[in-house]
């Protein structure tokens, strides 16, 4: 057997930054136990997996190197970039997933690429896990969480830069991730994404994690159209605007490498 794989850098208009995903395509589903294993292969922080439903319509599902995710952004913006650059559609996708219904995404005349998500706003704890103020370095000033991740509000945007992170701790409150994150005076606010129980230690861009980060700041400053950076060592800038129950996700792509998977 033979697939098709590529691996573009999501979030980024260069080369070498933002985050890597890879993209499989599929006529028909493997084995899910197939798909974990190209993901273990391919060691990237997320492998996307499409297969075409009817012209313009795919489902997707999302592996990282230990798991199957339920919804991942990054990967989805570069399975986007492939259809729409190489296999040229000029129309509206829809990617129908497991966990997260439709997804619906289009791209700009400049290339930006628009993905219409879910709003994933979290909500306040009262019971914040010990393991979370252990696992940072730095305390938040307080904890929100959504059906994916903690969220540690930061007093500034030099606490999310400076933090450091215990995986260990932080691998006991899955299947939970965790985000810091703080407004920010160049960007509307920056972030850090750690998910040592999921994926690995520090997820360089994360799109997912905005469909709850954008709401959230969005109320806090009073403005549906949000800059964001994720402040990790490749870094990668995301625009986020509040649609009432959905968040569109934009941001650029580039392809890295092309290749055939041989099973």
């Amino acid at each position: 057997m033979t697939l098709d794989i590529y691996v573009v850098d999501a979030f980024t208009q260069k080369q070498f930054q933002g985050n890597q995903a890879a993209v499989v395509l599929l006529k028909e589903w493997l084995e899910p136990e197939i798909m974990q294993k190209i993901a273990m292969e391919n060691n990237l922080a997320e492998t996307a997996f499409i297969k075409e439903i009817t012209p313009n319509k795919y489902e997707i599902r999302w592996f990282s190197p230990i798991v199957e995710i339920d919804f991942c952004g990054h990967a989805t913006l570069a399975s986007s970039f492939i259809i729409f650059n190489h296999f040229k559609c000029k129309d509206e996708i829809e990617f129908s997933t497991l966990k997260v219904g439709s997804l619906y995404i289009h791209q700009n005349d400049d290339g930006k690429i628009e993905m219409n998500f879910p709003n994933q706003e979290p909500q306040s704890i009262k019971d914040i896990p010990q393991d979370l103020l252990d696992g940072l370095s730095i305390k938040p000033i307080k904890v929100l969480q959504n059906r994916q991740a903690y969220f540690a509000i930061m007093d500034k945007e030099e606490d999310v830069e400076n933090i450091e992170y215990n995986s260990i701790k932080l691998k006991q409150l899955a299947p939970f991730d965790v985000v810091a994150t703080a407004s920010s005076q160049k960007y509307d606010f920056v972030s850090r994404y750690f998910w040592p129980a999921n994926g690995g230690d520090e997820d360089p861009v994360t799109g997912s994690i905005h469909s709850g980060l954008a709401p959230y700041w969005a109320k806090e400053l009073s403005k549906t159209n949000l800059i964001a950076y994720q402040d990790s060592s490749r870094g990668g800038t995301l625009y986020c605007e509040i649609k009432g129950e959905r968040v569109v996700i934009s941001g650029f792509a580039v392809l890295y490498m092309q290749g055939k998977i041989y099973i």
